[in-house]
C-alpha cells in the first residue's frame, strides 16, 4: 500500500500572511457575533413591544430634563374616539393599510419634488420615536429602515397606531394623545368629536408651530382637509386594518 505524501508545508511568506492576517479573522468573527446579538436583542426588544409598551422614549427624556418634567400618560386605542386614528392617518400616512412600512410612491414623489415633501410613513415615525433618535443623518435613517420591517412584522397595524399616538409630541413637552386631549380641549380621548381630532391631526408634524387650540387659517384649513381625508380613507377601506 503506497504512502501518503506529507502535505508541503506553507512558504515562509505564506505562514507570515497567514500571521499577519490572524489578527483580522478574529476581530471580523467577534464583529460578526457581535452583530447577531445585537440583531437577536433588538429583534426580541421589538417583538415584545408588540405586546408591552414601551417605556419613555429618548426623545421624551430629554425634552422632560429641558422643560423639567413633560405630560404623558399612555392609553390604549380602544379607550380613544375612533376619529383620533383615522384622523391621523388621514394626515400623516393615508395608505397606512396598504405599505409594509414603506410608502413607495410617496418615497417616489418626495425624490420628485426634492426637500419640499417628506415621505416617511407611520411605521418609520414610531421607529424613529421609539428605539432612535431626533435629527437629520444618514445613520439615522440607516437604522431606521433595518427596524422598521421588523416592526412590521412583529406588530399589528392597530398596535403600531396605538404606539404612535402615545409617543407623538403634540405641544412643548405635551406627548400622546391623552395628554393633548386634556391640554387643548380639557377632555378625554375617548370623548374627542371629528373636528377636535382632526384639528389634533392636523397640527402634526409641526406641534411647537402649531396650536388645537387657536387654529390659525392654515390649521383650521389643514383639520377640514383631514375630516374629508378621514372620511374617504373610512369609505374605501384603507381604514380596515386597524378599525375593530
Amino acid at each position: 500500500m503506497a504512502k501518503r505524501k506529507p502535505k508541503p508545508k506553507p512558504s515562509l511568506p505564506a505562514r507570515l500572511i497567514d500571521r499577519m492576517l490572524a489578527p483580522v479573522r478574529w476581530i471580523w468573527r467577534w464583529v460578526l457575533r457581535g452583530a447577531i446579538i445585537v440583531t437577536v436583542i433588538v429583534c426580541a426588544t421589538v417583538a415584545a413591544h408588540g405586546y408591552l409598551d414601551p417605556p419613555r422614549t429618548l426623545y421624551m427624556a430629554q425634552e422632560s430634563s429641558r422643560l423639567s418634567g413633560i405630560d404623558h400618560q399612555w392609553v390604549p386605542i380602544e379607550e380613544m374616539s375612533d376619529a383620533v386614528p383615522r384622523s391621523v392617518v388621514a394626515a400623516e400616512d393615508a395608505n397606512f393599510c396598504l405599505h409594509w412600512g414603506f410608502d413607495m410612491k410617496a418615497i417616489r414623489t418626495a425624490l420628485e419634488d426634492g426637500a419640499r415633501r417628506g415621505a416617511s410613513t407611520l411605521s418609520q415615525q414610531v421607529v424613529k420615536n421609539v428605539y432612535l433618535w431626533h435629527g437629520r443623518s444618514w445613520s439615522r435613517k440607516a437604522f431606521e429602515a433595518l427596524i422598521t420591517p421588523m416592526v412590521e412584522t412583529f406588530w399589528s397595524k392597530r398596535r403600531i397606531l396605538e404606539v404612535y399616538l402615545n409617543v407623538a409630541e403634540f405641544d412643548d413637552g405635551v406627548f400622546g394623545v391623552e395628554a393633548a386631549s386634556r391640554h387643548y380641549f380639557n377632555t378625554g380621548p375617548e370623548d374627542l368629536s371629528e373636528q377636535q381630532a382632526a384639528l389634533l391631526a392636523a397640527i402634526l408634524p409641526n406641534p411647537k408651530e402649531r396650536s388645537a387650540a387657536k387654529p390659525n387659517n392654515f390649521v383650521r384649513k389643514r383639520a377640514r382637509q383631514v375630516r374629508d381625508g378621514a372620511a374617504t380613507i373610512r369609505r374605501d377601506g384603507r381604514a380596515a386594518c386597524f378599525e375593530d
